[in-house]
């Protein structure tokens, strides 16, 4: 398998009184490493990333590094609206010792599909550097086309696709028009079985803040293709799962990893805050249900 295949966790980024609680990210680490966790995700949505600043980005992965220790592959999310800045972004992470960079399709100015060809290329030949496709139109509003990402799997540095529409007939589509080595990534946990189904090579998740080892499990009984147990287990987890996007992601994992004693605080930095009250004790039951509470 792959070095960068498997269940990837996009990770918190904890907060203290409005500083970074390294306190809370180390013991969240340990928990994840314990649990069989194959990679981290740093400076993605679910790490607050438009809310750090450069020096607190290199911060984090230098302490991240230096904990796990070459222990699980680090990807770091380098994408924005803006190529230069793109370029800039990942040659630093590239710099750090990252394995790769997550690009997500540029936010808010709305390229048309050859633009999106142009950014992704430029990104990629100018940085010279692994990268993964982030395609999320829930946030960016503009969505990669299955064209598109055929002609980006051309190219040698462009290396696989977070894939986070949930779409999996897109999937399906993407992964019939691309070269045969092109890695595969879910961005949406609660499709999470039928993307492996569909020839899906891993996850980069929020749920496996709370539930890594079955992530993990899923991911390995699809590899010796004993799917009748993922579809027994994807019930079991589907209302926690769905609980953790009730509010914008990261606001319920926060108060979630908070619960179960791994973060100080479910603090996160504004525009985004604290889950709202009331929709604090289903989170707290789903928790208890699956057994992630007890």
């Amino acid at each position: 398998m792959n070095r960068l295949q498997g269940v990837f966790t996009a990770l918190v980024t904890p907060f203290k009184d409005n500083q970074i609680d390294f306190d809370s990210l180390e013991k969240l680490l340990r928990w994840q490493l314990d649990q069989g966790i194959q990679g981290f995700v740093l400076h993605g949505t679910t790490g607050e990333s438009p809310t750090l600043t450069q020096s607190e980005k290199q911060k984090v992965f230098q302490f991240v590094q230096s904990y796990v220790s070459g222990q699980v592959p680090l990807i770091v999310g380098t994408g924005t609206n803006n190529t230069f800045e793109t370029i800039e972004a990942t040659r630093k992470a590239r710099s750090w010792g990252a394995n790769a960079a997550l690009v997500v399709v540029p936010y808010y100015n709305k390229p048309p599909q050859r633009g999106l060809y142009q950014h992704f290329r430029e990104v990629a030949e100018k940085s010279d550097f692994e990268i993964l496709v982030y395609n999320v139109p829930g946030r960016t509003i503009t969505s990669i086309s299955v064209e598109t990402l055929e002609q980006l799997s051309a190219i040698p540095q462009i290396i696989g696709i977070k894939e986070a529409t949930g779409d999996i007939e897109l999937m399906k589509s993407m992964k019939e028009k691309t070269r045969r080595n092109f890695i595969f990534l879910s961005g949406d946990d609660g499709t999470y079985g039928e993307f492996l189904k569909a020839g899906g090579h891993g996850v980069i998740s929020v749920a496996s803040h709370i539930l890594p080892r079955a992530m993990v499990e899923w991911t390995n009984w699809a590899h010796r293709s004993e799917w009748h147990k993922i579809d027994e287990a994807t019930p079991q987890f589907k209302k926690i799962i769905d609980q953790l996007f009730v509010e914008a992601n990261p606001i319920p994992v926060k108060m979630a990893l908070f619960k179960m004693g791994i973060l100080s605080s479910p603090e996160l930095r504004l525009p985004l805050i604290e889950l709202k009250s009331e929709l604090l004790p289903e989170l707290i039951k789903e928790m208890k249900s699956s057994g992630v509470l007890k």
